[in-house]
């Protein structure tokens, strides 16, 4: 079985505390594009879980966190029969704060899902899926959503009105842990408007939505680039910019399909890792 597993955007992020586990309480408004990674699962006959992917650097091994959503599917269910190959191609960059490895683990699940004839509810397969990574139940739900507590809890909302969205990942990757450790580590935070931005999503309103978008991470997370980028996709008439994730992904909101084109073009000149994107209305999609 084949399927498309979408990468994301934060419209917003904002960290509201640190609880008892070591983990956060988030406030997200979480938005799928159309930039996938390709995710392959057939049964195999050696009992084993395998991973493919010709991606250098990505592990195929049990850290890779497919191989971790197929475990704790297979755990979960107290399958025994958990002889899978799960190949990856990889089009959503690695380290840059767009659910790369979390919309590969989505699809997984998904896959299982269907090949096991397990019959789970989204709701369920965002339950195994939430064991594994925080953004992977957003990535089985996709389109468009508010995620709060560690990411665990999705309630979708309106479709983001029609528009183009350019992604730029500098030539640096951030480690997630170490961008927590490093908010953690403020004397003060400005928090976001996050009652407005509920309103905005829920009327659909683009231009509040543009005018509200912010992350909290970028008062933590030095990205030497990121001036450059948002600079670029101002200029060319971006309705906004920021940070994606724990970074370093900048992106732009643009209403006209030229201005964004031009954008694109602009930076793909200076950075390696740069993609025109619409918004997507689902985080899975059968191939």
């Amino acid at each position: 079985m084949k399927v498309k597993a979408a990468a994301k955007i934060n419209l917003m992020l904002d960290i509201l505390k640190r609880l008892d586990n070591g983990y956060h309480s988030l406030f997200m408004i979480m938005q799928s594009v159309d930039l996938y990674d390709i995710i392959s699962v057939e049964k195999n006959s050696n009992n084993e879980i395998f991973i493919k992917c010709d991606t250098e650097g990505v592990p195929c091994n049990e850290k890779n966190i497919a191989y971790k959503c197929a475990k704790a599917f297979f755990d979960s269910l107290s399958i025994d029969d958990i002889g899978v190959t799960i190949e990856i191609e990889k089009n959503i960059p690695m380290a840059a704060g767009t659910a790369g490895g979390s919309a590969d683990g989505a699809g997984v699940l998904y896959c299982l899902n269907k090949i096991y004839e397990t019959n789970l509810t989204e709701k369920e397969l965002c339950d195994i899926g939430a064991r594994v990574g925080a953004d992977i139940p957003f990535s089985l739900v996709g389109g468009t959503a508010i995620a709060l507590n560690t990411g665990n809890v999705i309630a979708p909302v309106k479709d983001l009105p029609e528009c183009y969205i350019v992604l730029a990942k500098p030539d640096q990757d951030v480690s997630t842990p170490e961008a927590y450790a490093q908010f953690d580590a403020l004397s003060r935070v400005r928090h976001l408007d996050r009652v407005s931005m509920i309103e905005a999503v829920a009327d659909g309103d683009y231009e509040k939505i543009c005018e509200l978008c912010g992350n909290v991470f970028e008062q933590a997370v030095e990205v030497p680039k990121r001036p450059h980028i948002k600079g670029v996709m101002r200029k060319c008439g971006a309705d906004a910019c920021c940070m994606s994730g724990s970074g370093p992904t900048v992106f732009g909101i643009f209403s006209d399909e030229e201005k964004a084109q031009d954008a694109y073009s602009k930076l793909s000149k200076k950075y390696d890792n740069v993609y025109l994107c619409k918004p997507a209305s689902k985080g899975i999609v059968e191939i």
